[in-house]
């Protein structure tokens, strides 16, 4: 079917359902997306469990695809969106009302193909960071990325609006202990580099050809001493004094390009 006739048929089905406010709550264990390219993403992905869609008709006409035969849309104003999501959230005229994403393990994860690294996060806890993350992971065709399921964000609308969609393709992988997730990881053939701002070696001198993952650790504090302890290298980006560090975000983006580019090479 064409978009253009994707979008009708998106139109006819919605016109047929019951219009009205949402509650403007989460249901206890639920997860509430919002965003065109997120709420898109989730629609698409069969493994997603929905409950349902708050959306006005503009933003049902702009997805791309046709929703599952008798979803529960319900329709609703702009101003009634605006207070289901977080303050000034851009909904685009669309909340979703989801179950989380089923659990994912790293030995199912981590094949050690050499061109999907795997990305470590070390008590990066902010949402904005790890969806960023997730969107370049996937830009870049990481296997997954791995965080420590305490100190992590919960998977949740903010996470999936900065990820725009890699939330449903890049698979999150949380352990209850991170040192033994890189120990895993060793164990599985990959070379570990943790990423530090004092390290003497660039990362471009410290990749190796084979599988590789890539360890951040939070903005400011970095990688704990233990976490560094468990990597088989530590490297930094050829960054100028001009300036002291980089975002965590913008940095796990360069170091995925620089895998990606020795992949290709």
């Amino acid at each position: 079917m064409a978009k253009g006739e994707r979008k009708r048929a998106l139109r006819g089905r919605a016109g047929r359902m019951k219009g009205g406010r949402g509650s403007g709550r989460t249901s206890p264990g639920h997860v509430r997306l919002w965003g065109r390219h997120p709420v898109e993403a989730a629609l698409k992905n069969p493994v997603r469990q929905f409950h349902k869609l708050w959306a006005t008709r503009e933003g049902v006409a702009s997805l791309d695809g046709e929703l599952p035969t008798d979803f529960p849309v319900e329709f609703a104003d702009v101003s009634d969106l605006g207070r289901m999501v977080a303050k000034d959230a851009p909904h685009q005229g669309l909340v979703l009302e989801c179950d989380p994403l089923e659990n994912t393990f790293l030995d199912e994860m981590a094949t050690g193909e050499p061109r999907r690294p795997v990305v470590v996060l070390d008590q990066v806890t902010d949402p904005h960071n790890v969806g960023a993350i997730l969107r370049s992971a996937a830009a870049f065709g990481a296997a997954c990325i791995v965080t420590q399921d305490r100190n992590a964000p919960p998977e949740s609308g903010v996470v999936a609006k900065s990820a725009s969609g890699a939330l449903e393709t890049v698979p999150w992988v949380r352990v209850v202990n991170l040192a033994r997730a890189l120990d895993e990881l060793a164990e599985a053939g990959y070379w570990r580099i943790g990423m530090a701002g004092q390290a003497e070696a660039t990362l471009a001198e410290s990749m190796p050809t084979g599988a590789m993952a890539i360890v951040l650790g939070a903005e400011g504090e970095g990688l704990r001493q233990n976490i560094a302890g468990h990597c088989d290298a530590l490297a930094r980006l050829p960054i100028t004094s001009d300036i002291e560090s980089l975002n965590v975000s913008n940095a796990a983006a360069i170091a995925l390009y620089a895998a990606a580019t020795r992949a290709a090479g």
